[in-house]
């Protein structure tokens, strides 16, 4: 079984690779470091209870302790605007929205699309709180 662990690690370095950069989630990586250390180890003819001791011990200490760290710094894509001042606020409904359906609010003077959070249906001129914004449309619930 030693001499299959090589082929092993290398595999599931590259399936882990490969599954990270798919979904950019950096929780897959952590693994495929873990698997490059536990490949290492198999090269050195270490026994495959310590080569997958080796593989949990980086991969989860790897995932705990640099990827929150990791996530941080990368975190480019927000861009701050002001629309979030805009939860907890009221608003008054321009265009009916129904249960899982886009409608229109208006709320500062300006018009957004906004779906509902709640199960009622709320009707145009009726009063509306903005619980979250999502892309370019309001959450909102009936008051």
């Amino acid at each position: 079984m030693e001499e299959y662990m090589i082929v092993i690690w290398f595999v599931v370095i590259i399936l882990a690779a490969v599954i990270e950069m798919n979904t950019m989630d950096l929780s897959s990586i952590w693994f495929s470091a873990g698997a490059l250390f536990a490949f290492i180890f198999s090269l050195l003819d270490a026994g495959w209870i310590v080569q997958v001791i080796i593989f949990l011990v980086v991969s989860v200490s790897l995932l705990i302790l640099v990827r929150p760290v990791v996530k941080k710094y990368l975190k480019t894509n927000v861009i701050s605007t002001n629309s979030d001042r805009l939860v907890g606020k009221v608003a008054i409904c321009t265009k009916e929205i129904k249960q899982g359906e886009r409608g229109e609010v208006k709320i500062d003077g300006k018009f957004w699309l906004a779906v509902i959070s709640g199960e009622e249906d709320v009707d145009v001129d009726e009063k509306v709180e903005v619980i979250a914004i999502e892309g370019v449309k309001l959450i909102v619930d009936k008051i």
